[in-house]
């Protein structure tokens, strides 16, 4: 079970970027930085939110289930913020480089001017 957990709480985003609000941008975004990490995607779900308020609508879930673990990511336009969650299991080879390099990738894409990083490091070593 020895993994590591990486999040990041980012705002100041561009709130007006498509991959804000568009659940196929945010997708495209996503699996882009899976595979630049040299991770696997095994399947994905993307979620738009409609707030109901008047001024438009809301954010995004995207999750995406990689053979070494998960990705997941929500968007908040109208807070120009972006809270991502990065977990890979290490059981059978240690992917915790390719997690650092997929949350750079995302940070890099989503040019947040704050940003809260954590890292959990999962499991008992054996």
């Amino acid at each position: 079970m020895q993994g590591l957990h990486l999040t990041a709480d980012v705002s100041g985003c561009p709130a007006d970027a498509a991959w804000m609000r568009d659940p196929s941008v945010l997708r495209r975004l996503c699996l882009g930085a899976v595979g630049e990490a040299g991770l696997s995607p095994v399947g994905e779900l993307f979620q738009a939110f409609d707030t109901g308020s008047p001024q438009g609508g809301g954010g995004i879930t995207g999750v995406v289930l990689l053979a070494e673990s998960h990705l997941a990511v929500h968007t908040w336009p109208e807070l120009a913020a972006v809270t991502l969650d990065v977990y890979v299991c290490n059981f059978g080879a240690d992917n915790s480089a390719k997690a650092e390099a997929l949350m750079q990738a995302l940070l890099r894409d989503f040019r947040p001017v704050t940003v809260d990083r954590q890292q959990l490091h999962r499991g008992r070593p054996s």
